[in-house]
């Protein structure tokens, strides 16, 4: 169903992009690997700034698959990953759809988020367009098992940690979010539509200080899609409510601008630790 970008004859790369820093970093990184990159952005929520690190842009409003669609056609584009995520709440007040998108989403059951983009996915495919993992190529940005900064969570985090983990699990599998902030082995706060942002300033409000965050890929996630993201602004809102511990998946979570983060981490005394799934569950610690 998947498979990683194979370049033939200067072949471009088309990249769906959301919002947030991931689509700029993945393009710098596609580029430096000898691809050309064909961009379809989303108004009022692609950086602006992608224009600069692509081949090519295209601007469409949320819900115009077709110009979508088109647009890589115009420029050859066989392959195409997706990065960076929509807002929800612009699925309520932003959204455009054309009359392709409209028949998609009259085939949808649940608007869950993995429903609807294997559904646009299976509609670029018929158009000949494959949709890839966004994971090649990112040695260095995804986060390794292990704890990534010098400061390390103390006993007591780290059963807040394995906690968020299983509760992060459930509601992955109910398809709500990817993150929960923990204190003292309660739940403070949920992800859902406003983002991992907001749910952190809410749950660290909550829980006064020393809040865990734990963000994980759903059970179910299609890499294609939606791989979790952490970076200098997750540590910067956890410093502004004096959460302690960041613990993200090992091998499927992207660290944006990675070396800023984990220095700004540092100086905020914020641990940052990688979980692996197979060693996460139960008793082990990652070192």
């Amino acid at each position: 169903m998947t498979k990683t970008p194979e370049l033939h004859n200067g072949e471009r790369l088309g990249l769906i992009a959301g919002n947030g820093r991931f689509p700029i970093i993945f393009a710098d990184n596609a580029r430096k690997l000898g691809y050309q990159i064909s961009a379809v952005a989303h108004e009022g929520e692609t950086d602006p700034a992608l224009a600069d690190h692509v081949d090519r842009i295209h601007w469409i409003k949320i819900g115009q698959l077709n110009k979508l669609i088109k647009a890589f056609q115009g420029d050859q584009v066989r392959q195409a990953v997706m990065l960076g995520g929509i807002k929800k709440t612009h699925v309520f007040t932003t959204v455009r759809p054309d009359f392709r998108a409209l028949a998609l989403a009259a085939r949808l059951a649940l608007w869950k988020d993995d429903d609807i983009l294997r559904e646009i996915a299976k509609e670029l495919e018929q158009e000949g367009i494959t949709i890839c993992e966004s994971t090649f190529g990112l040695d260095g940005i995804l986060a390794e098992a292990g704890t990534l900064t010098k400061r390390k969570p103390d006993s007591k985090q780290w059963e807040d940690i394995r906690y968020g983990w299983d509760v992060a699990q459930q509601i992955g599998l109910l398809d709500i979010g990817q993150c929960v902030v923990i204190k003292d082995r309660v739940v403070v706060a949920v992800e859902a539509v406003e983002g991992t942002d907001e749910a952190i300033k809410r749950g660290g409000q909550l829980a006064k200080e020393g809040a865990v965050v734990v963000k994980r890929c759903k059970p179910q996630q299609d890499l294609r899609f939606d791989l979790p993201a952490v970076g200098p602004r997750t540590i910067e809102v956890m410093a502004s409510v004096k959460a302690s511990v960041l613990a993200v998946e090992a091998g499927r979570t992207i660290l944006l601008d990675r070396e800023e983060m984990l220095q700004q981490a540092q100086k905020s005394r914020i641990a940052v630790v990688g979980l692996s799934t197979a060693g996460s569950n139960g008793g082990g610690q990652a070192t």
